[in-house]
Order: structure tokens, then sequence, then C-alpha cells
């Protein structure tokens, strides 16, 4: 198994270190809806789409100031 696909679900771990932020401000962004994410069970996942997506959104709003 030496592919290793782009993973649909980001463990927030992962998705912290991508946005380069610390895990407080990234559960309490996830707690706040603010950054999308989805549950599983007990488990949390931020949905790779939907991260680079709110990426985008935030970039176009420094675009509009």
């Amino acid at each position: 198994m030496g592919d290793d696909p782009e993973k649909l679900l980001l463990k927030p771990k992962k998705a912290f270190e991508l946005l380069d932020i610390g895990r407080s401000t990234g559960y309490a962004m996830i707690a706040s809806g603010e950054l999308p994410s989805v549950r599983i069970g007990r488990a949390v996942r931020v949905p790779l789409n939907a991260l680079k997506q709110w990426i985008e959104r935030q970039t176009n709003k420094g675009d509009k100031e």
C-alpha cells in the first residue's frame, strides 16, 4: 500500500497543523462553528474539502476589505 490517497477527513491535530494554529484556538473555532467539522461517534473530524473552502472564504474576506 505505497499509495497514500488524500484523506477526506482530517483529525483536528492535522487540520490545526495545516492552518498553523494552536490546539486551544482550533478547538475553540470548532466549538463556535467557525471551523467546519463533523462528528463520528465521539470523534471529531475536519472535512478536507470544507477546510479548503473555509480557507478560500477567509482569503476572499481580506480581498473585500
